[in-house]
């Protein structure tokens, strides 16, 4: 158990006046045990009382030993798993609960403690998640770099005549030789007029072609903790307007990384990026926000978008990726992670923004 950050839970519980509360999203469990569980339909719970009592639910299918220090109480399929936890909870107090808990044990829940006031607690879990600590920041760096080495093994083979699975299916074994756990998220390769749509689905049929921009979003899991870059290389030859939407983009990323800094907000970091995207006028061509937190999880709570006032405070990571996609003519997109310090970040992606052809 990290009791430090259960300590940092339990003292958040107080502030916010949440008597007692559930735990259910698997990864706020695997950052306070370290032990990852996918219950599937089942319940499963991490109980707290603000008094310090902590107790899991868990179904019998997932035993876990003697792993942890607090007590774990099974049940059945048959049994009214709900009413098991409802032993725990006392009726009349205020209620968290975790935003991914299904209504269906919620709705169970309320009938059996119709007394209880039943808020959403999650917030209190994010919010600690979002700081991390040197040990995070240190896994952080690794898989990163671990990326890194990977994207530099990865974008030369777009010129190899692959399909963009092709590519994917290189990058997975990369992966796999690098000792990661697996992918952050299914990764986009897109060739050609795909780069110009901003979550393309990689396909099994498109090939590139000289001229071609090929987005790679690529992003793998080490020891537990995610890694997100994005770089745009280019097919035999880069046009002239491909070119000029290239450094476009990388002058707006390397401006919203500047902005990125304790005591400015997240909507500083967007901005940054998508005024000097709209000054040179492609403002309508970039189209989502400009980043999300990242950690256990490849998007955390708190994003960077244009209407985030929260405040930047270290410890946090986040991307900081825009784009800009020109249906028919050129896509572009460039992500680097970044990891606030006291004074400003450390830009944990290494591998090369420069213009490259293939």
């Amino acid at each position: 158990m990290e009791n430090t950050r259960l300590a940092k839970i339990m003292k958040a519980m107080e502030e916010n006046q949440v008597e007692q509360m559930i735990i259910s999203d698997p990864a706020s469990i695997y950052y306070l045990t370290g032990c990852w569980i996918h219950p599937g339909e089942r319940l499963m719970t991490l109980f707290l009382n603000i008094d310090g009592k902590v107790q899991m639910v868990l179904n019998k299918l997932f035993p876990q030993g003697n792993k942890f220090t607090f007590d774990i109480e099974y049940y059945d399929d048959v049994d009214d798993c709900v009413a098991v936890l409802a032993k725990y909870v006392k009726d009349g107090k205020t209620f968290g609960v975790d935003k991914v808990w299904p209504a269906k044990f919620l709705l169970r829940l309320m009938e059996l403690r119709p007394g209880c006031r039943f808020v959403n607690s999650s917030v209190l879990v994010d919010h600690i998640r979002q700081i991390k600590d040197e040990k995070e920041q240190e896994l952080m760096r690794v898989s990163s770099q671990v990326n890194d080495m990977v994207m530099e093994k990865l974008y030369r083979h777009v010129a190899d005549g692959l399909t963009e699975q092709g590519v994917a299916d290189i990058l997975l074994d990369e992966y796999e030789k690098a000792g990661c756990e697996g992918v952050s998220f299914d990764p986009i390769v897109g060739y050609g007029a795909n780069a110009a749509d901003p979550h393309h689905a990689t396909d099994k049929v498109t090939l590139g072609k000289r001229g071609d921009a090929v987005v790679l979003d690529i992003g793998g899991v080490k020891d537990g903790y995610c890694s997100d870059m994005t770089r745009t290389v280019f097919l035999g030859e880069a046009s002239e307007k491909a070119r000029e939407v290239y450094h476009v983009v990388l002058e707006a990323n390397l401006r919203g990384i500047a902005a990125a800094k304790p005591g400015n907000r997240f909507c500083d970091v967007d901005n940054a990026c998508r005024d000097y995207i709209t000054e040179k006028g492609y403002g309508q061509y970039f189209t989502h926000r400009t980043g999300h937190n990242i950690g256990i999880e490849d998007h955390e709570f708190g994003d960077v978008s244009s209407v985030n006032e929260e405040v930047i405070k270290p410890g946090m990571v986040f991307s900081v990726e825009p784009g800009i996609y020109i249906p028919g003519e050129v896509g572009v997109r460039i992500e680097d992670l970044v990891l606030i310090t006291k004074d400003g970040c450390e830009v944990l992606n290494r591998f090369t923004k420069d213009l490259l052809v293939v």
